[in-house]
């Protein structure tokens, strides 16, 4: 992966602004440049993440125990850790659908290959997650994407990555949905958004 530069004008002076890619985010990550302000990695470009409120926190680790129990062994659930995206992204997604294999994440965080869905608690990033998180996903192929809109309760799927782009969407407020990775799973929408 290399490094970029983006051109920005202002007035008449030039700004360039540094494109960071996987490796350097690692070093940085592992030289401690980050341990005092959460950031994610969203198409080369650092993104603050900002705190979890008291509703996040709890229906996210909620949804977490939900899911392990309804998937057992079947996969692993993920709570707030990056996975590593070949578009030079390492989002930290509130639950990872992953593959139940631990040995692999000895060694490197999940790739799209070892995701069986994510899932995004929103409130003030909702923006973030069905805009920008939902093509960065998308473009590498993550088949599933939910996104839990805290204001309204209601779940958004996002289904069928071509192009960049996930070509459904829809939202439940009630009812159960299946995950493509495991049809004969049923999941209560309330369980994850109440």
């Amino acid at each position: 992966m290399t490094e970029g530069k983006d051109l920005v004008r202002c007035d008449r002076m030039t700004i360039s602004t540094l494109k960071w890619t996987i490796d350097r985010y690692h070093q940085a990550v592992e030289a401690g440049v980050f341990n005092d302000v959460p950031v994610e990695l969203l198409h080369g470009e650092l993104i603050e993440m900002p705190p979890e409120g008291v509703p996040h926190a709890s229906l996210s680790s909620d949804a977490g125990d939900y899911l392990r129990d309804k998937l057992g062994n079947r996969a692993k659930v993920r709570e707030g850790h990056p996975i590593t995206l070949p578009n030079n992204s390492e989002p930290e997604p509130d639950l990872a659908i992953v593959n139940p294999d631990t040995e692999i994440y000895r060694s490197h965080h999940p790739y799209p290959e070892n995701v069986f869905w994510v899932v995004e608690y929103s409130n003030t990033s909702l923006q973030k997650d069905l805009e920008v998180k939902s093509k960065i996903y998308a473009e590498v192929g993550i088949v599933e994407y939910w996104v839990i809109n805290l204001k309204t309760s209601e779940l958004i799927v996002f289904r069928d990555p071509v192009d960049g782009e996930y070509r459904s969407r829809q939202t439940f407020t009630t009812g159960t949905i299946c995950p493509l990775s495991f049809p004969d799973v049923q999941i209560d929408v309330v369980r994850l958004s109440r």
